[in-house]
C-alpha cells in the first residue's frame, strides 16, 4: 500500500484532518499543518468566493514561512475539500482556485467528475473521494481519483452505516491506493487500529472542533466533551442525506430527538445559503460516535500531540502482546 511522498514523508502522524462545514478555517487548518497532519477545509466555508482566493494564499505562504524557518520539521500538506453536487453553483470557480494555488490535496464529496481530477493531476496534486461503500469505491478510482476516504458508520457529519472491517475489507480487495478510514477515530489506539485494518491513514473529524481554533461555539465544543457514543443520533432530516449529529443539540434546538421526521433526498441541501442549511449547521451540530475519547478543549497543537503519544503507547503495547505471544508459541512448541 504505497502512499504518495506528499503524504508518505511530511507527517508526524498519519491522520488526515477532515473538513469540517463552518468550523475549518485557516487558523486550525494552519495548526494542524504545522502540527503534522493534513490539514483541511471546505471551499464552501471561504464566503464570498473572494475569501477562498485570501485564504489560499494566507495558509500556502504561512506554510511555507514555517518551513523555511524549520527546514528539520516541515509541515503537513493542507487539503480542500470540494462538493461535486448539483446543488453547489461554485464548484467551476472553487476549482479554478485551487488550480492557481496548486492545492497539494483536494478531498471530493458527493460525487466523482474526471475532468475535476485531471485538473488537480494537471500541477501535481493528489484527489481523495469519500465514498460509503465498495460501489462508489470503484467508480471514483474508475474516474482517476488517487485514493479513497471510506466513511465507516459512526462518522460525524454525512456517514455511511457499513462497519470499518467490512468496507475496508471490500476495497482492499482490489484497491491498494491511498486509503484514509473515517468513522469514530478520536484517539491514537484508534488510529492504529485503521491501520491494522488495511487503512494507510485516519480520517479525524469531531475531535478537531473541540479544538481552540476551530470555528464553533463554546456550546458545541463543551457539548462534544460531555458527550458519548450514546448521544450521537442519525439522521437524514437536516440536508436530505443521514448522518451523525449531537442529540443534545437537536433537544436544544426544540426537536423530538426520537420522532425526527425523514427528509426527501431529493432536497439536499450543502451549504448553498439556503435557511435549511443555516438550522442544520448552524443549530444542529453534527459529530461522531468516538467522542467519549475527548476530555478536554486543546489547541490543535496539543490535541495531535496527545494523539501522537497514545499512537506511540499503542504501537509498544501492541508490540509487547506480540512479543509475549510469540514467546507462548515457542514454549507450547518445546513442550
Amino acid at each position: 500500500m504505497a502512499l504518495p511522498p506528499i503524504l508518505r514523508d511530511r507527517l508526524r502522524l498519519p491522520v488526515i484532518a477532515s473538513p469540517l462545514f463552518i468550523v475549518s478555517n485557516p487558523d486550525l487548518v494552519i495548526a494542524q499543518c504545522k502540527a503534522g497532519v493534513v490539514g483541511s477545509f471546505p471551499s464552501l466555508n471561504a464566503r464570498p468566493i473572494s475569501q477562498l482566493d485570501e485564504w489560499l494564499a494566507r495558509i500556502t505562504e504561512e506554510l511555507a514561512a514555517h518551513d523555511r524557518a524549520h527546514p528539520e520539521a516541515p509541515s503537513a500538506p493542507f487539503a480542500v475539500n470540494q462538493i461535486v453536487h448539483k446543488t453547489n453553483n461554485r464548484l467551476e470557480e472553487d476549482l479554478e482556485l485551487c488550480v492557481k494555488h496548486k492545492v497539494p490535496v483536494v478531498i471530493t464529496s458527493l460525487g466523482a467528475r474526471e475532468d475535476l481530477n485531471q485538473a488537480i493531476h494537471s500541477y501535481g496534486g493528489i484527489t481523495l473521494h469519500d465514498v460509503i461503500n465498495n460501489r462508489h469505491a470503484r467508480k471514483a478510482i474508475e474516474k482517476g481519483a488517487d485514493g479513497l476516504i471510506p466513511v465507516a458508520a459512526g462518522a460525524g457529519g454525512h456517514a455511511g452505516t457499513l462497519s470499518p472491517f467490512a468496507l475496508i475489507q471490500e476495497i482492499r480487495a482490489w484497491f491498494d491506493g491511498p486509503v484514509a478510514l473515517s468513522g469514530a477515530i478520536a484517539s491514537g489506539r484508534a488510529i492504529l487500529a485503521a491501520q491494522a485494518m488495511g487503512a494507510d491513514l485516519a480520517y479525524i473529524g469531531s475531535a478537531f472542533i473541540a479544538t481552540k481554533e476551530a470555528n464553533a461555539a463554546q456550546g458545541y465544543k463543551d457539548m462534544i466533551v460531555d458527550s458519548h457514543a450514546d448521544d450521537i443520533l442519525y439522521s437524514n432530516l437536516f440536508t436530505g442525506v443521514h448522518g451523525n449529529y449531537l442529540r443534545p443539540s437537536v433537544v436544544k434546538a426544540g426537536l423530538d430527538p426520537d420522532n425526527l421526521p425523514v427528509s426527501d433526498p431529493s432536497a439536499m441541501n450543502f451549504g448553498s445559503g439556503g435557511n435549511q442549511d443555516a438550522k442544520a449547521w448552524r443549530d444542529i451540530w453534527g459529530c461522531g460516535q468516538g467522542i467519549g475519547a475527548i476530555e478536554a478543549v486543546l489547541t490543535a497543537g496539543e490535541l495531535v500531540a496527545k494523539l501522537s503519544r497514545e499512537y506511540e503507547d499503542a504501537k509498544a503495547q501492541l508490540a509487547a502482546k506480540t512479543a509475549l505471544t510469540a514467546g507462548h508459541a515457542l514454549a507450547f512448541a518445546a513442550e
